[in-house]
């Protein structure tokens, strides 16, 4: 891989390397086009059509408020599991090599950046240092590949599935047998539970004003998990003892088999996405893989890939955009152009439609010019 560096960020701008697992871009690419505006587009296109799919499927473009799932509880995690995934690529040179030291600096500039950036995306200190947001979606990220990373250095498969299963059960039995302090008995209600309670009580600077933080310090263990899950797909994708179609099999059967345990462990403990609960880590965690089964059959063993160009230009830059969709804000320069919906004579609903339609536009319109110049900005 031929590298440049540029910038006082030190980011690394690279050309494609030919023997790319095409999946793996295209699954971080249908993860990123939700975050960009998927999710808002296709909540106005299901409530524009109404009747079962306003009732049954809009619902699944939101978060679920605590207890239970939607699809669009699903697009964090498969993030977290596609970090996991990248572990293993980013380390095996240096594992191989037994470079120690490099694999170290490596793995501590990637989460100073990711860090740092995470700051930034919530704000930074535009309400003083004192009142910045410390965790966030790029800081859990860059806290589970710290910690995945460090694991995949020093353990080996069979130490990392065992690490991977204490920490479900450790954390499912803090949360169900130790007393929260001043309540003195365990419970998982809103705002009362030990994961609330840690946050209110130990999160640097800024002490969460709401009840819940849903990116806190107790709740990144579990995430920990969520990555070793991604880093265990990476493992197997790499054994050439199985034909690539046997591995996608294993994907989709495997993936289905640990949704099906993470629902029947949710029935004694709860799927609660904001305390990153070990039924949550199995059901999202299942859902992962099997959708990176399924792209990994339909690109990498049919080769079928010529409709997932828009999902490769998300997915070669997928930090760019999330940094671009936050400080940019793209639906601002989108409202610009299609303008107020009753200066249109169209509906609210047709109007908010056309609205993230145009704001995706953009998005791939950047993403595109980006591809097409073989600029991919990585941390």
């Amino acid at each position: 891989m031929n590298e440049k560096t540029h910038s006082s960020a030190e980011h690394e701008i690279v050309k494609p390397i030919k023997e790319r697992i095409l999946s793996i871009d295209v699954l971080r690419g249908f993860d990123m086009f939700w975050i960009i505006g998927g999710e808002s587009l296709f909540a106005a296109l299901f409530v524009l059509l109404g009747g079962p799919f306003e009732k049954y499927l809009e619902p699944q473009m939101k978060h679920t408020q605590w207890e239970g799932f939607t699809f669009y509880d699903l697009i964090f995690p498969l993030f977290v599991f596609i970090v996991g995934m990248s572990v293993l690529f980013s380390l095996k040179r240096f594992v191989e090599n037994k470079d120690y030291a490099g694999a170290y600096k490596r793995i501590l500039k990637r989460f100073v950046i990711l860090f740092v950036l995470g700051l930034i995306y919530n704000g930074g200190v535009k309400h003083g240092f004192f009142e910045m947001r410390t965790m966030g979606v790029l800081q859990r990220l860059a806290l589970t590949y710290l910690f995945t990373s460090i694991l995949y250095l020093h353990f080996n498969i069979k130490s990392l599935i065992g690490i991977f299963i204490g920490i479900l059960i450790g954390y499912w039995a803090f949360l169900t047998f130790v007393p929260v302090p001043g309540l003195g008995y365990a419970t998982l209600e809103y705002g009362k539970n030990w994961v609330n309670w840690f946050d209110q009580n130990f999160l640097p600077l800024r002490m969460y004003k709401e009840l819940s933080e849903p990116e806190g310090i107790l709740s990144t263990i579990p995430a920990i998990a969520s990555s070793l899950l991604g880093l265990f797909t990476s493992i197997f994708l790499m054994q050439e003892s199985f034909e690539p179609k046997k591995k996608a099999y294993y994907f989709l059967g495997g993936g289905l088999v640990i949704v099906l345990l993470g629902y029947l462990w949710g029935v004694e403990f709860p799927i609660i996405k904001k305390l990153w609960t070990s039924s949550y880590v199995l059901v999202t965690g299942g859902y992962s893989i099997m959708l990176f089964g399924f792209f990994y059959l339909i690109l990498d063993v049919y080769k079928w890939q010529k409709w997932s160009l828009p999902l490769v230009w998300i997915g070669m830059n997928p930090i760019t955009i999330y940094m671009f969709y936050n400080l940019v804000r793209p639906k601002g320069i989108a409202e610009r152009f299609v303008g107020d919906s009753k200066a249109f004579l169209i509906g609210e609903d047709w109007h908010k439609l056309f609205i993230f339609i145009v704001t995706i536009a953009i998005n791939l319109f950047l993403l595109r010019f980006l591809y097409n110049k073989k600029i991919f900005i990585r941390i």
